[in-house]
């Protein structure tokens, strides 16, 4: 099965990790969601022909985010205009968290007997994530308020052991794309398999929900990561990064 481009992955991402807010400009999109992960809180460019007045949309995205007290974040992909990233090395904004896109056709899989597919906003999940993530009660919020605007099919994952999550993720489908995210392993029950079993899991789910594409998104440096997702199957498709302004350091 031929795998999707870039712009089918990205406009799939959007639907699976949305933003609360959302404004087009052109084919640059501004997107904020409160702060939670640049992902969702960050300008991008879906049209590398799209190169009109740069400088100045540029200037009027990052006012966009100052106004909504959101640090300036620019998700750069292979979709960029030429014309934003001259704008963007010309005013000297900085490259960080170099990552890749995953992806693999999606065969049957066999979910754990240990697993547990709930709603993504299942108290029981919202707990585990922010117990493994390590999250603040702030952030728990505003991660709880960007899972109550996926309007695709989603579902939150756990395994158990001992009667406790040890691992957790977030599948959500769109375009026929299932997008892993979230994926966190308790840091005591490393290199025992749960990762794995979480991701089998949920893929067998979206399996049975029609999606027949799977991907991810995987930052460069993360190497444990990378060979268990290399291990389920998934492939190397492209890379991208953010970029922050020089003085946001």
């Amino acid at each position: 099965m031929a795998l999707p481009d870039c712009a089918a992955f990205e406009r799939a991402g959007l639907k699976a990790w949305p933003a609360i807010e959302l404004d087009w400009d052109g084919a640059w999109l501004r997107r904020a969601a409160n702060g939670y992960t640049k992902r969702a809180n960050s300008l991008q460019c879906f049209d590398p022909a799209d190169n009109d007045n740069a400088a100045e949309r540029l200037a009027a995205g990052k006012a966009w985010y100052v106004e909504r007290g959101i640090a300036p974040v620019i998700r750069t992909t292979p979709l960029q205009s030429s014309a934003l990233s001259s704008c963007l090395d010309a005013q000297g904004w900085i490259g960080i968290d170099a990552s890749h896109l995953y992806a693999m056709p999606l065969h049957a899989h066999e979910g754990e007997a240990e697993g547990r597919i709930t709603d993504p906003l299942d108290p029981v999940f919202l707990a585990a994530q922010q117990r493994l993530q390590h999250y603040s009660d702030d952030i728990a919020d505003r991660f709880s308020r960007l899972l109550r605007v996926i309007a695709v099919p989603a579902a939150g994952v756990l395994i158990f052991r001992d009667g406790a999550v040890v691992a957790s993720g977030l599948m959500a489908i769109a375009d026929g794309i299932v997008i892993a995210g979230n994926v966190v392993t308790d840091t005591r029950r490393r290199r025992q398999g749960l990762g794995a079993a979480m991701m089998r899991s949920g893929l067998a789910w979206a399996h049975a929900q029609g999606a027949r594409i799977a991907a991810l998104n995987v930052q460069a440096d993360n190497a444990a990561a990378k060979s268990l997702y290399a291990r389920l199957g998934y492939v190397h498709q492209y890379d991208y990064s953010y970029r922050i302004p020089k003085d946001a350091r």
